[in-house]
């Protein structure tokens, strides 16, 4: 994986219902833990715009409510700058249910605008990407 070209701030703690913006079955999945994250002791993990965590479907179709998934973070509400200066911000939270931790997606669309960090993260996700902001 290569480096982001902005520092994203970080805004979905551990236990955040965040609902998905694919195809996949599944409508909302609660974060449990965030993949790779490394901090002090006793603090809270977050995540951001293209870290990769695992959650648990909530709400969805039958088949997938109650498992576990991978999923990657592609909008946040939190407003963060780019290194040419502008400061990007979405109108909701949302992610994209993973088949497994490489970075291909379950579902075959993802609606709405995605972040271009995320993309730069996971290119996987920009082959099925609308609108990459």
């Amino acid at each position: 994986m290569k480096a982001l070209k902005s520092k994203v701030n970080k805004a979905l703690p551990v236990g955040a219902f965040i609902p998905t913006c694919d195809n996949s079955g599944a409508k909302v999945v609660r974060i449990f833990t965030v993949m790779g994250y490394k901090s002090v002791k006793r603090r809270f993990p977050v995540a951001g715009v293209g870290d990769l965590v695992m959650g648990s479907v909530k709400q969805g179709r039958p088949d997938m409510r109650k498992q576990v998934v991978y999923c990657i973070i592609v909008r946040q509400k939190k407003e963060y700058r780019r290194q040419n200066g502008e400061r990007i911000k979405f109108e909701d939270n949302a992610l994209v249910v993973l088949k497994d931790d490489k970075g291909n997606p379950k579902g075959t669309m993802i609606k709405g605008p995605i972040a271009k960090e995320a993309v730069e993260k996971w290119p996987n996700l920009g082959k099925i990407a609308s609108i990459v902001v």
